[in-house]
C-alpha cells in the first residue's frame, strides 16, 4: 500500500520540542513516506529530534533556522532545493506565546516578540515556498498553524490571539492566490494541546487553564498527534480540492 505522502519533500519548522506539534507533524509524515527536514533556532534540539526519527529508519534532517530572518529562510529554502531540487510541503509550525494582560507593562515588547515570529515568520516562510513551488510548477501544500485563540478570545492572550488571527486571515488571502497553481494554503487551529508550549501557559495561568479544560466537550486535553493527523490529510493528495480553509482540531471546544 502506497503511503500518503511517499516521496514528497517536507519542511516543518519548530521541531526541536519534544513533546511538541512540529515534532508529531515530522514524525507522522515521515511515518507516511516524506523526507522531512525539521528546522528550529534551537540547533541541539533539532538535531536530537531528526536523530530520533532517523533511528526508527525514517528520513528526518535538521537545520537551524531563525524564521524571522528573512535570510535565514533563503537559506533554509535554498540548502533544500540544492539537495532535493524541490520542496512540496511547508509546516508552518514555529511559534511563540507570550501571555499577560492588557495593561501589563511588558504586554506591547511581547506582542513585538510574537509578531517577528508568528505572523513575519509565516509571511516569509510561505513567501518563500510559494515561490519555489510556482517556479517547479508541481502541486504544493503549505500548512500554517494558527489557533482556536485566533477564533476566539482568552483572557491573557490579546497578543498572541493577535498574530494568531492573522495567520487565518493571511492564509485565506493567499490561497486565492496560489489556487490556479495547484498549491494549497490551509490553516490549523489547535484547542489546548500536551506540548511544551501549553505547559508555560498552565505555569503562568493554572487557574485559567483549568477552567477551560473543564469545557472541553471531549473531556480531555488534545495531544500531539491528534494536530499531526489532521496536517497530514492536508499536506496528502487527499486533500486536493482543500485550500483557503481552517480546521480546528479542538475537541469541540470552539463549537460551544
Amino acid at each position: 500500500m502506497t503511503r500518503r505522502v511517499e516521496g514528497k519533500i517536507a519542511l516543518v519548522t519548530g521541531g526541536a520540542s519534544r513533546p511538541g506539534l512540529g515534532f508529531a507533524i515530522a514524525e507522522r509524515l515521515a511515518e507516511e513516506g516524506a523526507t522531512v527536514i525539521l528546522s528550529d533556532i534551537d540547533a541541539d534540539g533539532c538535531e536530537e529530534s531528526a536523530a530520533l526519527l532517523s533511528q526508527r529508519n525514517l528520513s528526518a534532517e535538521a537545520m537551524r533556522h531563525d524564521v524571522s530572518s528573512q535570510s535565514d529562510w533563503r537559506r533554509v529554502v535554498g540548502d533544500i532545493l540544492a539537495k532535493h531540487s524541490r520542496l512540496d510541503i511547508l509546516v508552518n509550525n514555529a511559534g511563540i506565546l507570550d501571555v499577560a494582560e492588557i495593561d501589563a507593562e511588558d504586554a506591547l515588547a511581547g506582542l513585538r516578540r510574537q509578531y517577528k515570529v508568528n505572523i513575519e515568520g509565516v509571511f516569509m516562510g510561505t513567501q518563500e515556498a510559494v515561490c519555489v513551488m510556482r517556479a517547479a510548477g508541481t502541486p504544493g501544500s503549505i500548512i500554517n498553524l494558527s489557533s482556536v485563540a485566533g477564533i476566539v478570545g482568552f483572557r491573557g492572550s490579546a497578543s498572541y490571539a493577535a498574530t494568531k488571527g492573522a495567520v487565518k486571515m493571511m492564509t485565506k488571502s493567499v490561497a486565492l492566490e496560489t489556487a490556479a497553481d495547484s498549491i494549497r494554503v490551509n490553516s490549523v487551529h489547535p484547542g489546548i494541546i500536551r506540548t511544551n508550549m501549553a505547559k508555560a501557559g498552565l505555569k503562568d495561568n493554572a487557574d485559567n487553564y483549568a477552567a477551560i479544560e473543564a469545557t472541553i466537550p471531549v473531556g480531555r486535553l488534545g495531544e500531539p498527534e491528534d494536530i499531526a493527523n489532521c496536517v497530514l490529510f492536508l499536506a496528502s493528495d487527499e486533500a486536493s480540492y482543500v485550500t483557503g480553509a481552517e480546521f480546528v482540531v479542538d475537541g469541540g471546544y470552539t463549537a460551544q
